[in-house]
């Protein structure tokens, strides 16, 4: 649809304008009339009014440039572009694609007792109600009920938006229209009103839960929440770990809303298996002991416009002492969907949920010591705006290295640091190669404190007036709103102190990385990790460990995914695995080894597994 999504990103910013444009243009290429139904046909652009028609009539040329065919997945994808971006941030809109939407709609329905005429089936975040039509389309496939009926009795929906609401009423409202119903009014259930506080009983008379509730609930991260936003979330008991994106309260919002053996079919975040914010979701789900289905999409993207790793969550209302769990092979979802069962009894929700190889994982870290109990790691130094700090000197003499930033700047050499970026040793295996230089506008102390900036343009000229030239690009880290000690200082003071042993690694890899230890007390890294502080000996074994097959298998197994199957090396991630005992003989044997087979083989021993 890029040609239609090209025309409407010049067309207009109201609303209402685009749905009219994109709700004629359905109704013309699928030739479509409506003469009673009183809503679409406020949103039909007649010939009378000629701009508007010409306007309709270029738009239909786009799509047609597009494909021969405008049905309603076309529809709803274009409700959904034409969200704008600063409310997709707000909101976490995002368009879910058919083949998720009807599985999940199958599925659903399949678990519930039965379908009668106390059936209610809802979305609390629906967005512009693909969900809901998907549910509606099912329901006259069961029942035969009329459309009118079904919106009347059965469907109910709510979005924080107004023009989310009025787009899934014309959206179900051409459903029915294309089905032969044309009549003057619906009596829809579909309510504005933010999820977080929205009180279904004044809306529902008699209301005992919703027999099924669908959807995507909003993909918004944490430091993208307003204040207000991070005020209502206080109110959730599984929002009180970590800092809560808001998907995260929708499932407790859910869960209250059902009915006795209600169902949810959510597709949203896996990132609650692992995450610091998911532990309060974890207690919450194992203290009730819900009857969950999870079907994971690991590192698959589902989502085109949307860089997030994802599952199908199916709960149901009613008591179980187990998970049941499968790692998807396809988003498409064909064939029988066959889960593994994990007992609550085995899980635990301070650590992070190990649904993959559950016995294998709970193996390695029930084995010695784990990792965060006895090395520490740290993040490297953050300016929030490295390529200014941060270069690759183009020439260099005697007193200056040459900087090429826009201008060819000189920077004295006695207040710069050598640098590495340990994030490349995904793929770099030389530290040498890697070194850059960053400008350290601080004393070279073992604890070193920010120069004073009388003393800094005294003793360093150059750098200062290279500073100067870049002040106001400085002052837009953090939007802006940076408190730093003065406003050439790094955005953050984090890993600014001598320390002598260092093992730089990557946050994220795809294989087994590079480990590096250095012993350059003066030398500083960024994006990366490092383990720091152990001793030159107690650094070879843990190097030799986090190479070992053992290491990566749990990597891949219990961390987080990102595309191209790279996974997280976090601390979070790491600190569980157990770290075996070792007497000093096999301390020697490691670090006088220098063959990974027999390396492999050694830790395979030791922990009694074998893995791939």
């Amino acid at each position: 649809m890029r040609n239609a999504f090209k025309y409407l990103s010049k067309y207009s910013t109201t609303p209402k304008d685009v749905d009219s444009l994109i709700i004629s243009a359905f109704l013309e290429i699928n030739k479509l009339k409506t003469k009673k139904n009183k809503l679409l046909k406020e949103y039909s652009i007649n010939s009378e009014s000629k701009d508007e028609h010409s306007s309709l009539l270029e738009f239909v040329s786009a799509i047609y440039a597009d494909t021969k065919a405008f049905g309603f997945e076309e529809l709803i994808e274009l409700f959904e572009f034409v969200i704008s971006p600063a409310d997709r941030i707000i909101n976490g809109a995002i368009y879910t694609p058919q083949k998720i939407r009807t599985f999940i709609v199958s599925e659903a329905f399949k678990k519930i007792n039965s379908i009668d005429d106390s059936l209610k089936i809802s979305d609390i975040a629906m967005g512009c109600g693909g969900f809901l039509f998907n549910a509606s389309i099912e329901l006259k496939k069961r029942t035969d009920k009329t459309y009118s009926e079904i919106y009347r009795n059965h469907i109910f929906g709510l979005d924080i938006q107004e023009y989310s609401v009025n787009r899934t009423k014309l959206l179900l409202s051409l459903l029915a229209l294309q089905s032969g119903e044309d009549i003057e009014k619906f009596e829809f259930k579909l309510f504005q009103g933010d999820s977080l506080d929205f009180h279904w009983t004044n809306k529902i008379s008699d209301f005992n839960g919703f027999s099924i509730i669908l959807g995507n609930p909003p993909y918004v991260c944490a430091r993208n929440l307003d204040i207000e936003t991070k005020e209502k979330l206080k109110n959730w008991e599984v929002c009180q770990s970590g800092n809560s994106d808001l998907y995260i309260p929708f499932f407790q919002i859910a869960i209250e809303n059902l009915a006795n053996n209600g169902v949810l079919g959510f597709i949203t975040m896996n990132s609650f298996f692992k995450s610091l914010n998911g532990r309060a979701l974890r207690e919450y789900f194992q203290r009730k002991e819900l009857a969950i289905s999870i079907i994971d999409f690991g590192s698959e993207q589902v989502f085109k416009s949307k860089n997030t790793y994802t599952c199908i969550c199916f709960i149901e209302n009613r008591k179980q002492n187990f998970i049941l769990y499968k790692q998807s092979e396809s988003k498409y979802l064909k064939g029988k969907q066959s889960f593994k069962r994990i007992n609550y009894g085995i899980l635990d929700s301070k650590k992070g949920w190990n649904l993959k190889d559950n016995k294998t994982i709970s193996k390695i870290e029930s084995t010695g010591i784990p990792f965060g109990e006895i090395y520490q790691t740290r993040h490297g130094i953050a300016t929030l705006k490295n390529d200014i700090y941060i270069f690759r000197p183009v020439d260099e003499d005697e007193n200056y290295f040459y900087l090429q930033n826009g201008s060819l700047y000189r920077i004295e050499k006695d207040i710069c640091k050598d640098i590495v970026n340990s994030n490349k040793l995904s793929r770099e295996i030389s530290l040498n190669r890697l070194k850059e230089k960053v400008i350290f506008p601080y004393d070279h102390e073992e604890k070193p404190k920010l120069l004073d900036e009388k003393l800094m343009k005294e003793n360093y000229p150059e750098a200062y007036k290279y500073f100067q030239n870049k002040r106001k690009i400085l002052g837009e880290r953090d939007k802006g709103k940076g408190n730093y000690e003065n406003w050439f200082a790094f955005g953050r003071t984090q890993s600014l102190e001598k320390i002598k042993n260092k093992m730089f690694f990557p946050k994220y890899s795809d294989r087994t990385p590079n480990y590096i230890i250095n012993s350059d007390d003066d030398l500083l890294f960024y994006n990366g990790l490092a383990v720091v502080g152990s001793s030159e000996t107690e650094m070879e074994i843990i190097k030799k460990i986090m190479e070992s097959n053992i290491f990566w298998y749990y990597i891949k197994t219990t961390s987080k995914p990102y595309s191209s199957d790279y996974y997280s090396l976090n601390g979070n991630y790491i600190n569980n695995f157990g770290i075996c005992e070792l007497s000093d003989k096999e301390k020697k044997f490691l670090i006088e080894e220098g063959d990974q087979n027999l390396l492999n083989e050694f830790f395979e021993d030791k922990y009694e597994l074998k893995v791939k």
